[in-house]
Parts: structure tokens; C-alpha cells; sequence
């Protein structure tokens, strides 16, 4: 398995408490640096759906 290195926002500053992301075979992985355990891991189209989704405020 071929994973890039973690990586967080820079909006983050120096919390802890983020959101990371990196690639790995192919898809997009998730974390929360609090929570290194649990990953979330989707494609590149499906996380560009939830992003589109998110700013259009469905889920509000």
C-alpha cells in the first residue's frame, strides 16, 4: 500500500483538533487527528459531491 503523508489545513493553526486528509491507492482518506484509529476513505468524485453538497447547504 502506497500512502501519502497526512496532511491538515492550514486554517487549523496549532490545534490538535482537526480534520487530515492524504491519498492512498487511488482514494481519499480522512481522519481526525484526535482520532488517527478511524479512517474514512472515498473516491475523489464522491468527496467532490459531499464538498459540492456541503457549500450548497444541503445538509443544513
Amino acid at each position: 500500500m502506497s500512502n501519502s503523508v497526512w496532511q491538515k489545513s492550514s486554517y487549523s493553526g496549532s490545534n490538535s483538533d482537526c480534520v487530515e486528509v492524504r491519498t492512498a491507492d487511488g482514494f481519499i482518506e480522512l481522519r481526525e487527528s484526535d482520532e488517527g484509529d478511524v479512517i474514512l476513505r472515498t473516491t475523489r468524485l464522491n468527496l467532490a459531491a459531499f464538498l459540492q453538497g456541503a457549500k450548497a447547504g444541503e445538509f443544513d
